[in-house]
């Protein structure tokens, strides 16, 4: 099955060097290249990819408000690109929908790793970004935090809630199997049940959902955070050749009706046009 990606970046060489990446791995086709979050937006509606990668910077609309617009009318998954020099946006970006987290230097094995695991419904984040949003959130004056009721948690059982007490200190399937004495298979089942249960999407929104309700005090001093995934091996990425200018496609309209669009067959990306209706 072929992954189809987006990738939206106001920075065209970083946006190219993604694109060239991913493209170059045999289940990935980039379908798009946008510069700003109102193209991908376009893009995602009118190409229904499987993954979307959106700086959280950008120009028109910023990569946080259409990763909530795009968590909103699709079924597209987003993974949030940044520098992290001195972003603020990590919490709000997990709340509008995002499935994962990857600073700009992310390797090349790491960045193609990240789009497979988010395309097959788990959630990713950088060790490092996790360890900021731990941070970021305890830092936070308590009025100022986002609450949930604690309550919320009694829809678990014992063993429920200590799974989503180690998912919140950022073990992963492996090691809560080992801290609880069980097998992975029922670290997994006890995942699904908490996910279910609480109406979260991923491992990511039961992280901040265990801060929230309270169930790990925000005094909790992070030590190494471990990424909410299980990495097999990588399969090395072939490096892409030099494309033929004879295959340069022509501009790809949304079908009428509302409909999906078709991806071009040569696999060539192209930037979308601006839709005046997204501003």
């Amino acid at each position: 099955m072929t992954i189809r990606v987006v990738v939206a970046d106001d920075q065209e060489l970083v946006r190219s060097g993604f694109a060239m990446i991913l493209d170059a791995q045999p289940d990935i086709e980039v379908l798009a290249e946008a510069a700003d979050g109102a193209q991908a937006l376009h893009a995602v509606r009118a190409l229904r990819p499987d993954v979307a990668l959106l700086d959280i910077r950008m120009p028109v609309m910023d990569g946080i408000e259409a990763c909530r617009a795009i968590s909103a009318g699709s079924d597209c998954r987003t993974v949030m690109l940044t520098t992290f020099d001195s972003d603020e946006y990590v919490y709000e970006a997990l709340h509008a929908g995002a499935s994962g987290f990857l600073l700009k230097d992310v390797r090349r094995d790491d960045l193609v790793h990240a789009v497979r695991v988010v395309a097959a419904g788990d959630s990713l984040v950088a060790p490092s970004v996790a360890r900021r949003l731990i941070a970021e959130y305890t830092s936070r004056p308590v009025a100022s935090r986002p609450g949930r009721e604690p309550a919320l948690l009694d829809a678990l059982t014992a063993r429920e809630r200590e799974t989503l007490l180690h998912l919140a200190r950022g073990l992963s399937n492996a090691e809560i199997a080992a801290a609880l004495v069980v097998s992975e298979h029922t670290v997994k089942t006890h995942v699904g049940n908490v996910l279910s249960k609480l109406g979260l999407r991923d491992r990511i929104q039961a992280v901040i959902c265990a801060y929230e309700t309270g169930l790990v005090a925000p005094s909790y001093e992070p030590g190494p955070v471990a990424p909410s995934y299980e990495p097999g091996p990588v399969a090395p990425s072939r490096e892409p050749g030099p494309v033929a200018p004879s295959r340069e496609p022509g501009p790809v309209a949304p079908s009428p009706g509302g409909g999906t669009a078709a991806a071009s067959p040569a696999r060539v990306r192209r930037t979308p046009p601006h839709d005046p209706s997204l501003g």
